[in-house]
């Protein structure tokens, strides 16, 4: 194993926010917003917010701040008491050059000449900069980093007070991924872009009412019923008619991401009437069959990569164990207390169960290798804890190209894989061997055509150019 390589930083792909909100009476929303947001906490871990209001375009209450959904909501119930018809609920990771300060935490509220908007916002606006100077130039003023703001002040430019035909002006000049929950204080407003990138739903409220959410479990959570997917161009009106729905993007076609099955949502989401859990496992499945190795043990990492390692297991026919242990009680950020800890790159959110891998032969599955280092630190992990082989099998294809969409990676000159062979690949982590699974196998596991999902980072072959 090499002493030093060259890689970059150690970060795993940062999710997509988190949005979700409803329209129902006789309900405690805001309440139930919070348990929504906890169920989405995995999409974004930097900020959280809810909005909330009675319906009848009086004055939108607002909580938002840095940190999880229970720091900011360390007193979730107290949320029972706010009366309110309305709610609209985010948690947020930023991307790229959004700054992450307290600004740019949503939902944003604004003010314009029909009352107040609020707006969440999952995705990336490819046009965002040419938005924005077109607005600054027609003087508009800016408050926050995010491709959100961009939207309201587009609304606020329309004539109509209505907020969906405002909207169906509007939306069409987004180039992009988006999945929008807003509200102007009588009705809750759900889009997503004409591509479906990013992942919408809607489901019922057990005693009436409706609500969005960006993946099924939050519904779950709360007892909601899901209805269906939103579909691509496709805007959800909730207010008291009950729900209906437009188009408002023309040409729509679906392409949603296909790392929400790899890595980004739950597994016990479903989306497109896919089970992630279920996909990840099949990936498992498929990865031993193109991938197979002489090994004693199976082992996942935590915690997206343990449905794909059980497959594998299965499928391979050798035992499954638990031979890395995670520390769900570290901070997102520490420091090293000892120069030789660092030197060795212990990583102490993983453990190796000694017991378990000492003499072992052991077969590591991860979901993805993006940036590598990670990899590095967990092939060096269980060799110091006594396995005599690790090979590493991934269960997506080499990630070699960048997201237009909202996921972070700006750079592919950042990937391991850019511009470099497996082999080359296996020698920077140290692994006996590796395997990816290939893009037709993936789509395979998924059950969907492959024109359905964007696959970018993996093939070059990107929906939407930037």
């Amino acid at each position: 194993m090499p002493d030093e390589v060259d890689l970059p930083g150690s970060r795993k792909l940062q999710e997509a926010c988190g949005v979700c909100g409803g329209f129902a009476e006789n309900q405690p929303l805001a309440f139930l917003t919070c348990f929504a947001l906890y169920a989405l906490q995995h999409r974004g871990q930097e900020s959280a917010g809810i909005a909330a209001g009675p319906g009848d375009g009086r004055k939108i209450w607002l909580k938002r701040g840095m940190g999880l959904v229970s720091e900011v909501f360390p007193d979730s119930a107290d949320l029972k008491g706010i009366v309110c018809k309305i709610a609209v609920g985010h948690v947020r990771y930023s991307y790229g050059q959004e700054g992450r300060t307290p600004e740019n935490t949503q939902p944003l509220k604004l003010r314009y000449r029909h009352g107040e908007l609020t707006i969440a916002h999952n995705g990336h606006l490819l046009n965002a900069r040419e938005l924005r100077e077109e607005l600054e130039i027609q003087g508009a003023i800016f408050q926050t980093d995010t491709d959100s703001e961009l939207l309201a002040h587009m609304i606020a430019r329309q004539g109509s007070s209505c907020l969906e035909e405002a909207l169906a002006e509007v939306v069409p000049r987004l180039k992009g991924a988006f999945a929008f929950v807003i509200s102007d204080g009588y009705k809750v407003i759900g889009l997503r872009d004409g591509h479906g990138f990013r992942p919408l739903s809607l489901a019922s409220l057990d005693g009436g009412g409706y609500f969005l959410a960006s993946e099924t479990c939050a519904f779950d959570t709360i007892g909601a019923t899901f209805v269906r997917d939103l579909e691509p161009g496709e805007m959800v009106i909730l207010d008291d008619q009950g729900q209906r729905s437009m188009k408002v993007i023309s040409n729509a076609e679906s392409n949603l991401c296909i790392f929400e099955y790899i890595y980004f949502a739950r597994p016990d989401s479903n989306m497109q009437g896919k089970n992630v859990h279920l996909v990840r496992r099949e990936l498992g499945r498929r990865l031993a069959l193109q991938h197979p190795v002489d090994a004693d043990i199976v082992s996942g990492v935590p915690d997206s990569s343990i449905a794909a390692a059980s497959g594998f297991a299965e499928q391979a026919g050798l035992p499954y164990e638990m031979s890395l242990v995670k520390n769900r009680y570290i901070g997102r950020t520490f420091i090293k207390p000892t120069q030789k800890m660092r030197e060795e790159g212990v990583d102490l959110k993983l453990n190796a169960v000694q017991k378990i891998v000492e003499g072992k032969r052991v077969v590591l599955v991860d979901d993805s290798i993006v940036r590598g280092t990670t990899s590095l630190k967990l092939i060096r992990i269980m060799r110091r804890a006594g396995a005599s082989e690790v090979h590493l099998r991934i269960s997506s294809p080499p990630v070699t190209g960048s997201c237009y969409y909202g996921i972070d990676i700006p750079d592919p000159h950042d990937l391991v894989a850019y511009e470099r062979q497996v082999e080359e690949i296996r020698a920077l982590t140290g692994a006996d061997s590796i395997g990816y699974l290939s893009i037709d196998e993936v789509v395979a596991a998924v059950g969907l055509p492959v024109s359905d999902l964007c696959h970018g980072c993996f093939t070059g072959n990107y929906p939407v150019k930037a």
